[in-house]
């Protein structure tokens, strides 16, 4: 059983999927808050959560609270796009089922 564990990669500490690659050296020099930037840039990090409609924060409390995925208060600018996508398609069936839009408007 041991060796299964090794080969497939589960013989370490189990960890939330968000939390596999938060520790490390932190001590980045230069280069160490590059990559905060960039995801700032592209419209993740703390900022854009604050910007999030209703309906996103939703989106993201069911993900935290119930499918257990981990905090959601810094999500990459690929999580936000992801949780846009899926407000987007509830919004289009609510609209499909009631024939009118979600009384939550989008901010996006």
């Amino acid at each position: 059983m041991d060796a299964l564990k090794s080969f497939t990669g589960g013989g370490g500490e189990n960890k939330p999927e968000g939390e596999q690659n938060k520790e490390g050296g932190g001590g980045g020099g230069f280069l160490g808050g590059l990559g905060d930037k960039i995801n700032s840039a592209a419209g993740g990090g703390k900022e854009s959560e604050a910007k999030e409609d209703y309906l996103d924060k939703g989106v993201d409390l069911v993900q935290e609270r119930i499918l257990g995925q981990g905090a959601q208060d810094n999500e990459s600018a690929v999580e936000q796009a992801k949780d846009e996508q899926i407000s987007d398609f509830l919004r289009g069936q609510y609209k499909s089922k009631a024939g009118k839009d979600l009384p939550i408007e989008d901010k996006s």
